[in-house]
């Protein structure tokens, strides 16, 4: 059966990721991550789209953006996972021996508003979660570390919203069991992340109707945990 072909609406803000096949390290050295933020912005130069947020992990990688088209999503990440995957092969001279996702990207639509900085908060602290370093800004192949040293670069876009004065502060608080509970979830299941009629609308919207419906694990909707933890 031919795979669906994904519907993305201009204007709606994504938390897009995708992981190595088998969970491989992608990413050993610096040049990796460096020629990574370099795609990056040679994808941006090619697509036009808003980078609000991203971080670049051994293993996979978390972006928040808003194609401005209603095909710039796939377009953008097409160009960028399949030109990443050549250059990688080229570089270890691994031609030929496979995949080097473990498939297609998940897109998660997201609420522009405080379900839009709880999704930040959750991919800028990634390295920290990971026990990579003590302070997220530490991490220097994340946006948290590029806004601290390059905040007038042309790879980062202006938040649709307001940024918290001590968002430094709060990306190095541990997240809620809740909040990050809910975005797992939305990722799994691969759901919009919102109120709960937004959430309906954009999944209407989207045809993503499904990834709504209680799981055989779950005979009702769970009640949405950001709206009381923020």
């Amino acid at each position: 059966m031919p795979r669906r072909p994904r519907v993305a609406t201009a204007g709606i803000v994504y938390h897009v990721l995708n992981r190595a096949v088998r969970r491989a390290v992608m990413f050993e050295r610096s040049g990796d991550y460096a020629a990574f933020e370099t795609l990056l912005s040679e994808a941006k130069a090619r697509v036009s789209l808003h980078l609000f947020a991203y971080c670049v992990m051994p293993n996979h990688w978390h972006l928040v953006l808003c194609p401005q088209g209603d095909r710039d999503l796939s377009q953008f990440m097409h160009w960028l996972t399949m030109t990443h995957a050549q250059r990688w092969h080229a570089h270890k001279g691994s031609a030929g021996t496979g995949s080097v996702y473990q498939g297609r990207f998940k897109a998660i639509p997201v609420e522009s508003n405080h379900h839009f900085l709880i999704a930040c908060r959750y991919v800028e602290r990634n390295p920290l979660r990971a026990n990579l370093v003590r302070d997220a800004a530490d991490w220097r192949w994340s946006s948290f570390w590029r806004r601290m040293h390059n905040p007038h670069g042309p790879l980062l876009d202006q938040w649709p919203v307001a940024r918290p004065p001590a968002w430094n502060d709060w990306v190095n608080q541990p997240q809620t069991e809740s909040e990050v509970a809910a975005i797992r979830n939305a990722i799994r299941r691969g759901a919009p992340l919102g109120s709960s009629a937004w959430t309906s609308e954009v999944a209407r919207t989207l045809s993503l109707e499904p990834a709504l419906r209680p799981s055989h694990r779950q005979t009702t909707r769970a009640p949405d945990p950001l709206l009381t933890n923020t």
